[in-house]
């Protein structure tokens, strides 16, 4: 099945958003074929469904999607599931041996949206397309839909870490697009390297302060400052003064309200959800500070000094980024006021320097040193059995001693007592405080500090937070006579 509509006919809008950013070079769109197949299943879709759809098939004039990335932020319960579901379905039917992944952050969605496929992919008017045999395959981590032509659509939960290994995958449906960290996007990009006129669809509500939103916040970013001529960006929000209960607001915010999402659906999330998490999942609102960036420029920029002041204790520690490109030492004088003063000591390129280096460097400082911290996690633990050969006690953080660390560093920061040089003398601390956001470790509030693009190194700045947790932990004191251990 194959339709095209003329550029003239090509209506380059959709109904109700409150952003949107069009992929440029449209000529035709394969929206009509969508809309065929929909209807011989007895489906159809809303107005500002077929807007959508209109736009995140706009193809180029040599066939390939205008919209490489089709991003949509739309609040919860507004049928996106249903849309973007016929969407894969559609084109598994039309592509001999397509690959899709649907993939979530928990399991518990992506067993939800593999249960309303499943429905579909059951219905008598899909017999002739599903694998009669192994056409639905169930079990937790595996469930799949097949297609006699040979498609599949495979759904993952992003938690499980499931996404390595696969390749040739022709369309990737990204859900909870909110909770989506750099990290986790660069485990499931180079599934489509080898696959003919890939897309990727992002879809999530706006990522709250906590949430691993910085792809999502980047492409949002991005597409709204023009910087992109390869995404469809649909925002639909609610006035960001916008009353809780002001069902006016829900109309505008849900294009489904209420004519498919319920009041009364709209109204339990109302009632179970804090102010500000409606604001962002019901609302459609995207925090006013769009980055979710860490660390307060302001309060930074408080904490800045011309120099080092004199006395104090000197505490390292170490942070590799997971690509192993870099090795910083973060340094942290203590002083007996309690207030502190942290510098980016050393960072060199680990690709062309090693590591070796760093050995050296705190073997020759230990003597004067009360703590070198290193986290479990960290790829510059691989230094500690050299370190130990030479005689230097290493603290080794566990998650929860991470969680105290980053909280005392933000603690400090906000009440004045941590201090820092001019970000001109520490050009590598000041970038990666500038790209830090936070990631949740757990539910009792504890954070790290994790990147707000995969370009950017906080290593610095992980380094510095070690040693700052170093020197208010440790029990070693330089500057008294120490005992010889026997």
């Amino acid at each position: 099945m194959s339709s095209k509509a003329s550029p003239s006919q090509t209506n380059l809008s959709v109904e109700g958003a409150t952003q949107l950013v069009l992929p440029r070079d449209v000529v035709s769109t394969g929206e009509p074929s969508l809309n065929a197949f929909a209807a011989a299943l007895g489906m159809g879709f809303d107005p500002w469904q077929r807007d959508l759809n209109r736009l995140a098939l706009a193809k180029r004039q040599d066939g390939s999607w205008a919209a490489r990335n089709s991003d949509m932020s739309i609040p919860r319960q507004a049928g996106k599931t249903h849309d973007v579901g016929l969407i894969a379905v559609h084109r598994c039917v039309q592509i001999p041996g397509l690959r899709v992944i649907w993939t979530a952050h928990h399991f518990a969605v992506i067993k939800d949206t593999f249960e309303s496929l499943a429905e579909l992919a059951t219905m008598p008017e899909m017999l002739s397309q599903v694998d009669p045999v192994h056409g639905i395959l169930s079990g937790a981590g595996n469930e799949q839909i097949r297609f006699r032509n040979g498609s599949r659509i495979y759904f993952k939960a992003r938690e499980r870490g499931a996404l390595r290994g696969f390749k040739n995958i022709g369309l990737l449906i990204i859900d909870e697009a909110q909770i989506l960290s750099d990290s986790a996007l660069a485990s499931m990009l180079p599934t489509q390297n080898r696959a003919t006129n890939p897309q990727t669809f992002f879809m999530g509500t706006p990522p709250g302060p906590r949430d691993q939103g910085e792809v999502f916040t980047r492409h949002r970013t991005k597409a709204l400052s023009g910087d992109t001529d390869s995404t469809l960006w649909v925002e639909f929000s609610a006035d960001r003064d916008a009353k809780s209960d002001d069902r006016s607001q829900w109309m505008r915010a849900n294009p489904s309200y209420p004519e498919h999402t319920s009041d009364e659906a709209i109204q339990q999330l109302l009632d179970d959800l804090a102010p500000d998490d409606f604001r962002r999942e019901a609302l459609g609102i995207w925090d006013e500070a769009v980055s979710n960036v860490a660390i307060d420029p302001k309060k930074w920029e408080f904490g800045k000094v011309s120099q080092l002041r004199l006395g104090g204790t000197m505490s390292f520690g170490l942070d590799m980024p997971p690509d192993r490109s870099s090795l910083a030492i973060g340094a942290c004088v203590k002083y007996d006021d309690g207030t502190a003063h942290i510098e980016l000591e050393a960072f060199k390129d680990a690709q062309h320097e090693g590591t070796a280096w760093a050995v050296d460097w705190l073997e020759q400082r230990w003597p004067k040193t009360a703590a070198v911290v290193i986290d479990a996690q960290s790829p510059a633990l691989s230094l500690l059995p050299d370190l130990k050969s030479r005689h230097i006690r290493v603290t080794v953080t566990n998650t929860r001693e991470l969680g105290q660390a980053c909280g005392r560093f933000m603690d400090m920061l906000n009440a004045g007592s941590l201090h820092h040089l001019d970000d001109e003398k520490q050009p590598q601390l000041a970038e990666a405080v500038k790209g830090a956001i936070i990631r949740p470790l757990g539910a009792g509030g504890a954070f790290a500090w994790n990147k707000l693009g995969s370009d950017i190194d906080i290593s610095p700045l992980a380094a510095c937070t070690l040693a700052l947790h170093g020197a208010f932990t440790t029990k070693r004191h330089p500057r008294r006579k120490q005992k010889v251990m026997v």
